[in-house]
């Protein structure tokens, strides 16, 4: 514990004031620990909710805004709070991040995605300009993570970049949390599930969209399978339309972004989840939340068939593994878990074990906390 209260501000411009990661895991964690807790981001309007207190930035549609006057709304925003850390989430702060380190303020840059390699998949990029930008972004991107208190980084692999470059790295990967494995009351056997599986997070070309979509209109008549997908409605990379007019739409059950709750609900009401992520650079070592919520979900996973995925989810005897680019592949593995209940049940109850036994927030929430209370004692007399 802190020695006393250590005043604590997280920082987005990018995301939402209630990101999983942000709020309901990083916040959450540290309010319980003792500090006093605010999270600066996109939202409606200020609150205080389970003990942190949200700053509500207002939100924008335009990228250039967003990188422009609501990161200015956050500085000043930050300035206006006093904190003792500070804690950012997104690389178009590094700038914010260094007047505050600059005016003697303790600073985390929390590190979501490997940033060189996700510019180069960056559709709204014109694509000859993208070595460009991920060289330039990532130099930046190293040059300055030295200057600050410390890095929180969500895998392995991104941390490799940065042991040379800053010595106080937290690896704190995005395991769910203690609600995200409850099984809600009311939940129906399984054999009483619809013959659904499930896409839930950022609907993206990168992600597989068009690719599940193919895949459900490969389906016979007399197998009456559906998509629940859950997320945003306008699709970069994809034209007005397009998604529509594939075959397998009439399969898909659109809900576009929802509320944690209602996310919850979904998952226990399919039979598998889809994480079909293509094969681009900064996918193939990435750890993503959404498989985690499927495995505490209790369902089983169908995943791309990356090296690393492979050894989380096959050492866990809860996925299968596709070629992600072959709709023809997903379809029959969507097919398998949906004509094969007993095995896919065992799946999903394979997997939910593993969250609950070494694949758990509160594991990740240890090293989070222990970073701070260093951090912390140096701050707060």
């Amino acid at each position: 514990m802190p020695k006393k209260s250590a005043k604590v501000v997280h920082l987005t411009s990018v995301h939402s004031a209630l990101d999983p990661r942000i709020f309901h895991k990083e916040c959450k964690s540290l309010a319980r620990a003792g500090f006093a807790v605010t999270v600066v981001g996109p939202y409606v309007n200020d609150r205080v909710s389970e003990e942190v207190q949200i700053k509500a930035i207002p939100q924008v549609q335009s990228r250039i805004e967003r990188m422009t006057r609501t990161v200015w709304r956050v500085y000043r925003e930050a300035l206006k709070q006093q904190a003792d850390i500070y804690h950012f989430h997104d690389p178009e702060l590094i700038l914010v991040g260094l007047l505050l380190r600059a005016s003697g303020k303790a600073v985390i840059y929390d590190i979501h995605e490997d940033v060189p390699k996700d510019v180069m998949s960056k559709e709204y990029l014109p694509s000859w300009s993208r070595r460009l930008i991920s060289a330039l972004a990532g130099k930046l991107e190293t040059s300055c993570s030295g200057y600050f208190s410390a890095l929180v980084i969500v895998t392995p692999s991104i941390a490799s970049r940065f042991t040379s470059i800053n010595k106080r790295i937290a690896i704190v990967r995005n395991y769910p949390y203690d609600k995200e494995i409850v099984i809600p009351e009311g939940t129906s056997p399984w054999s009483a599930r619809r013959a659904s599986v499930a896409y839930i997070g950022n609907i993206s070309p990168e992600r597989g969209i068009r690719e599940m979509i193919s895949a459900l209109g490969l389906f016979p008549e007399d197998l009456p399978a559906t998509l629940e997908l859950a997320g945003n409605r306008e699709i970069e990379g994809i034209a007005p339309g397009e998604l529509e007019a594939l075959p397998g739409w009439k399969r898909v059950r659109h809900y576009g972004i929802l509320d944690q709750p209602s996310t919850f609900r979904i998952l226990h009401e399919v039979r598998a989840g889809l994480v079909l992520f293509q094969p681009v650079p900064n996918h193939i070592e990435a750890m993503p939340q959404k498989m985690f919520e499927y495995m505490g979900a209790g369902i089983p996973v169908i995943a791309s068939d990356f090296p690393l995925w492979r050894r989380i989810l096959g050492d866990s005897g809860c996925g299968i593994f596709v070629d992600p680019s072959d709709p023809k592949a997903i379809a029959k593995a969507i097919e398998y878990v949906l004509t094969h209940p007993e095995e896919a049940e065992k799946m999903g109850k394979r997997g939910r074990a593993a969250v609950i036994e070494r694949y758990n927030w509160d594991t990740q929430a240890r090293e989070l906390v222990k970073l701070y209370i260093g951090l912390g004692q140096t701050c707060v007399a």
